[in-house]
């Protein structure tokens, strides 16, 4: 009789347990829903997070202090890369061993194991992911290297970083990708492999796993050409019915910056987000990147930053409401007082431009989530040295960027203070 009040209260406690991690999110209409209820979260980009548990237990056990603190402070979703692709001797890029896939269609089991050790403990949290499958950008390989897989020549890299493209250079190369049909189909290859895989903790197929509240075609899609627009608008088409053929239970998206993706076609923005296949809108803000202010004149230039953010924001909620889809606001960021990079430099402007974007998503209902960019834990940068080497710490700045340029600590009290805030206004 006692054994079989055991194995009684053990079952009660596994459905209890079943019974209280959220389900999948859904759409609907310009809202998210998670069983029924309101779903909008302030959240982080946590690029590396599948890459930690690949360091043995001290990965681990970072991987586990981070995502407790994440949770302590009201940061349940976090976007993340699901891998990188290709090796190189390129030393600004994600590090040959922590590659996904090391050659077309060969996969590295290792770094599965530790996406599956990420979701597995997201869930544990009621944490939702958002992963992207590939990258534009030249540090985790991306669609470059499915061209040079297929003998369009080496990637070209940027010549600040010892590289010896142009910004022309790029967009003429990138474009190729979008009618190279060997390419396309491993790409295709590779995202099946990863919507096909069961984690190897919990038996979950990724398809059926609610910790994961979304996929993303790419990080930051551009077609880079005006030439090009077209075949890539269909690349995009293609990608997403792929996509839903094989998963139906999590919401899709683009991964798009905005309409500067396609030197302001808002055309073209619009059109990839209203497809059927594709459930929500998403946008980048990035004063430095795109000429908000100039070196270290963040404080001159501040209102510019904020009317130029204004803006942005309020154009590309107009195409998600004609769409009545969701947007989120999934990336944006700003550098350290007088752009220094040590965590002991003031946060006075990254806090005042973190306030305006939460207060955003505050005032918009339309605005469903926004995800800074990024979170690093507990690293920290080693001083006296710029960019990322092979057996450093990951954080929130990848190859080929300042360490320490958009990351925030877990040490930045102020900034958490902001996060800390608007998430209890913004999560009800």
């Amino acid at each position: 009789m006692k054994k079989f009040i055991k194995l009684l209260f053990v079952s009660l406690l596994a459905a209890c347990s079943c019974l209280a991690q959220q389900g999948f999110v859904k759409v609907n209409g310009t809202h998210f829903t998670i069983d029924g209820k309101p779903y909008r979260y302030i959240g982080a980009n946590y690029w590396y997070g599948g890459l930690l548990a690949t360091n043995g237990q001290k990965g681990k056990d970072r991987l586990k202090t981070e995502l407790d603190f994440l949770k302590q402070h009201g940061v349940t979703n976090l976007r993340v890369m699901v891998g990188a692709e290709g090796l190189t001797d390129y030393k600004y890029r994600t590090p040959n061993e922590k590659t996904l896939q090391p050659e077309a269609g060969k996969f590295n089991e290792n770094i599965m194991a530790g996406l599956d050790y990420l979701l597995n403990e997201m869930g544990k949290r009621n944490m939702k992911a958002v992963l992207h499958f590939t990258n534009t950008w030249e540090w985790s390989g991306g669609i470059a290297q499915y061209l040079k897989w297929n003998g369009y020549g080496e990637q070209p890299y940027p010549k600040s970083l010892g590289g010896y493209y142009s910004w022309d250079k790029l967009r003429q190369y990138i474009s190729q990708f979008y009618t190279c049909k060997p390419c396309m189909d491993e790409l295709d290859n590779y995202i099946k492999y990863v919507l096909n895989r069961t984690n190897s903790l919990n038996g979950k197929k990724y398809t059926n796993d609610p910790a994961i509240m979304a996929w993303e075609i790419i990080n930051e899609p551009r077609p880079m050409e005006q030439s090009a627009d077209a075949a890539f608008e269909t690349w995009i088409d293609h990608v997403a019915a792929f996509v839903k053929a094989i998963d139906r239970n999590h919401l899709l998206t683009t991964g798009s910056e905005g309409d500067i993706a396609s030197d302001y076609d808002m055309s073209v923005y619009k059109k990839i987000h209203a497809n059927k296949n594709i459930d929500y809108l998403t946008i980048h803000i990035w004063p430095k990147n795109w000429s908000w202010f100039k070196d270290t004149a963040i404080n001159a230039s501040y209102k510019i930053i904020l009317d130029s953010a204004g803006k942005d924001i309020k154009k590309h909620l107009a195409i998600a409401q004609q769409l009545n889809k969701p947007m989120v606001i999934e990336e944006f960021g700003l550098p350290r007082d007088l752009h220094v990079y040590s965590p002991e430099a003031t946060t006075h402007n990254r806090d005042r431009f973190y306030s305006f974007i939460f207060k955003q998503v505050l005032d918009n209902p339309g605005i469903t989530g926004a995800n800074f960019w990024a979170f690093a834990g507990i690293a920290r940068p080693i001083p006296g040295q710029t960019f990322w080497k092979d057996g450093d710490e990951f954080m929130g700045d990848p190859g080929g960027e300042e360490q320490g340029l958009n990351s925030v600590f877990d040490s930045d009290s102020s900034t958490w203070q902001v996060i800390h805030k608007y998430e209890s206004l913004v999560v009800k």
